[in-house]
């Protein structure tokens, strides 16, 4: 696949995801005559690419009735969290893709970065359960460090704490943080049924 087909196929996600009724998987072929196929029927093998958006969120989800929840509720014990923040984090992270690894290494559903799961003694970043419990950890530490912000919390898990320290503990001025944090906090909203 050309860089040009890429970029304009990775915009077009990047552009349906932000449609919150939009959901799809789609699959893109290449060929040898550096032709690309879209296609949303991507069952087949042969998918170059696949591009996913499972598991959608809805008003009605509640955090009991979403993937992992044993293990994001043995976590969000453990750590003192709210259970529907960690699924926040997870849908946002991960889409509940407990293989995802992201181009940077961030590894599993809650994409830990490999020093961060090694500080954390993960030895296994793919095992749901430990990845969960390591994120659930990060981000209860992460919330302490920033005196129970959960905004800077989450921009700390996104761009690394020192990052937000360095900006003076705000959301550092970088459109995926920016992105992110109130992606997160929206998911944590509908899943704990909170709306103001």
């Amino acid at each position: 696949m050309s860089k040009l087909g890429l970029i304009f196929v990775l915009a077009f996600w990047t552009w349906l995801s932000l449609i919150p009724e939009s959901r799809a998987d789609i699959c893109l072929q290449g060929d040898s005559d550096d032709v690309m196929r879209i296609s949303n029927t991507g069952n087949t093998q042969d998918c170059t690419w696949r591009i996913s958006e499972a598991i959608p969120l809805q008003r009605a989800t509640t955090s009991a009735t979403m993937p992992f929840h044993d293990a994001v509720t043995a976590a969000a014990h453990a750590t003192q969290l709210d259970p529907a923040l960690l699924h926040a984090v997870i849908k946002t992270e991960s889409g509940y893709q407990a293989s995802a690894v992201s181009p940077r290494g961030a590894t599993g559903l809650m994409q830990l970065m490999p020093a961060t799961a090694r500080q954390l003694g993960v030895s296994n970043a793919l095992d749901p359960g430990q990845n969960i419990m390591a994120g659930a950890r990060y981000l209860s530490q992460l919330q302490h460090e920033f005196n129970g912000d959960i905004s800077l919390a989450l921009a700390a898990y996104n761009a690394g704490p020192a990052t937000v320290k360095r900006y003076g503990n705000v959301i550092p001025p970088y459109a995926e943080t920016r992105a992110y944090v109130p992606k997160v906090l929206q998911a944590y909203r509908l899943i704990s049924g909170k709306t103001d």
